[in-house]
């Protein structure tokens, strides 16, 4: 019997009984890497080799317009964990005009100790917090998951970049806890050459041993699932290596959906699942300039990681709780990584913090009555407001995939998909007359229209806009200057000016 049979009965027997005696909410949020949209057999995907999550997807609601926070690791994670845009919570740069900001090991720093991570939240109702796999929000101790409210962690501080195996440059450490089990390359194998570890195997048992003692001692629980085995280089255990009509990378997603899978049938075997709100997507679009080997597919959407169209920043999500959110629903709502904070933060009980903006969306009306919420989406590199999303129609105020001399030595954000006047490698302004795209007719951003805009309390988009600055120490090796630009500084001049949204929309008049 396959495994999806055995979700398939467990969960049909199960829908409606009662969990046990535990109390309070787990939520699970499954994070993965470098992971695209169209990488899903229920997104088209056509070799249909991710059963599982389409079965997660039938159990549960998909999303088709769900987005990242901005199109790179660290900032994408930093905003899912705090809620915030990265030009609130300092996981941004200000030099090159729109470079992107992330962590590697030559990086000082890390989150800032002002901001307010969701674990640390969920004790409020004694949630046992644990984080399994890529951390990427600074390496040294005071950044790490401990101290940031996790009471549990099994991963490394970054992705697996390497081999190095050299002191100038050492491989990336692996922690149990605060305790360093070994390296990347070294204790923990990855063949580069094969494409053979184990690692997502580790990564799938320590998920379920920290399921059961949870389930066992009757707490509720909070699981960050971050595996990066998508990321190149790209990896998949020896059971799935070759496996996949897809070469390695598709290797590595049968392994992750094997392994959601498996996650979800044991909480249904505990009896915890109608307990349990699972959210799966992924912290950035697929890294199409790794090539075809190395990386995964964005579907019908334009270019990928690191840049805000929309292979960039739209991902695969799907929420899944049996009882509570209708099996087999789809919801058009314009998610957001940040809205999983607040809505984690709704179903546990727990008041958002009151000091401080938080960007996050609650989508508890969504996820119980399939509503509506009217909202925009930001599109930002570093802290540059590139484009933003109302309702079908997108505007881009900057466009820009990656600069001539990248490209000129054969990395490409757009291979194939290069759209003149669109894709630019110069960093172009259309602020005076920004670029519109209607995504739900052109959803590869390929034919701009004309559509005159017309908003009212433009005012509203201007007040208190300063993004928080980031560490002093924390792109030094990047950033040519400490005091970040105003994204909103040119407000007048913008037709909207983001972060911000008054909670309901202006008045809209289109012309095409």
């Amino acid at each position: 019997m396959s495994l999806t049979t055995v979700i398939c009965v467990l969960w049909a027997v199960s829908v409606g009984q009662t969990a046990g005696s535990q109390h309070g909410t787990n939520i699970i949020i499954m994070l993965m890497d470098d992971m695209g949209w169209g990488d899903l057999g229920v997104f088209g995907e056509p070799s249909k080799e991710t059963p599982n999550l389409d079965l997660m997807a039938a159990q549960g609601m998909l999303f088709p317009n769900f987005y990242t926070a901005n199109p790179l690791c660290s900032p994408s994670r930093a905003a899912l964990l705090t809620g915030r845009l990265p030009v609130r919570n300092g996981f941004y740069t200000t030099n090159a005009h729109a470079r992107n900001a992330y962590t590697p090991q030559e990086i000082v720093g890390g989150i800032s100790p002002d901001e307010i991570l969701l674990p640390e939240l969920l004790k409020k109702k004694d949630y046992v917090s644990k984080i399994i796999g890529k951390w990427h929000l600074g390496h040294r101790t005071q950044y790490l998951p401990l101290k940031h409210g996790f009471d549990e962690w099994f991963g490394s501080p970054n992705c697996h970049f390497g081999p190095y195996n050299n002191s100038v440059c050492p491989n990336i450490p692996v922690y149990n806890n605060s305790e360093m089990k070994g390296r990347y390359y070294e204790e923990f194998e990855i063949n580069v050459k094969t494409g053979e570890s184990n690692l997502t195997q580790i990564y799938l048992k320590a998920s379920l041993d920290f399921i059961s003692q949870q389930a066992v001692a009757q707490r509720p629980f909070f699981l960050y699932w971050a595996p990066d085995a998508t990321h190149a280089p790209v990896y998949a255990s020896k059971r799935f290596l070759g496996k996949s009509q897809r070469g390695r990378y598709g290797d590595a997603m049968m392994e992750l959906d094997d392994s959601i899978g498996q996650i979800l049938a044991h909480l249904v075997s505990l009896g915890i699942h109608n307990k349990t709100l699972v959210f799966f997507t992924s912290d950035n679009g697929a890294a199409v300039m790794s090539g075809p080997l190395q990386s995964g597919s964005n579907g019908p959407f334009l270019c990928g990681k690191e840049t805000t169209f929309e292979g960039g920043m739209r991902e695969p999500a799907i929420a899944w709780w049996p009882g509570r959110i209708p099996a087999g629903t789809v919801s058009y709502q314009l998610g957001s990584v940040m809205d999983l904070f607040t809505t984690s933060l709704s179903v546990a009980g727990v008041l958002p913090p009151d000091d401080r903006v938080i960007d996050g969306l609650d989508l508890s009306p969504v996820l119980f009555n399939n509503s509506l919420l009217d909202r925009p989406i930001f599109y930002y590199r570093g802290n540059q407001l590139m484009a933003v999303r109302i309702g079908q129609y997108k505007a881009h105020y900057w466009t820009w995939s990656n600069s001539w001399e990248e490209f000129n030595k054969g990395i490409n954000f757009c291979p194939g998909q290069e759209v003149p006047g669109v894709t630019t490698h110069t960093q172009e302004e259309h602020t005076m007359q920004p670029l519109i795209f209607h995504l739900g007719q052109d959803p590869g951003e390929r034919y701009p229209i004309s559509l005159q805009w017309m908003f009212t309390n433009r005012s509203e988009w201007s007040r208190s806009r300063t993004p928080t600055p980031p560490p002093p120490s924390f792109f030094q090796s990047f950033a040519r200057s400490s005091s970040p630009v105003n994204p909103c500084q040119a407000a007048d001049r913008l037709l909207f000016c983001a972060p911000s949204w008054s909670g309901r929309r202006s008045l809209i008049s289109v012309y095409t």
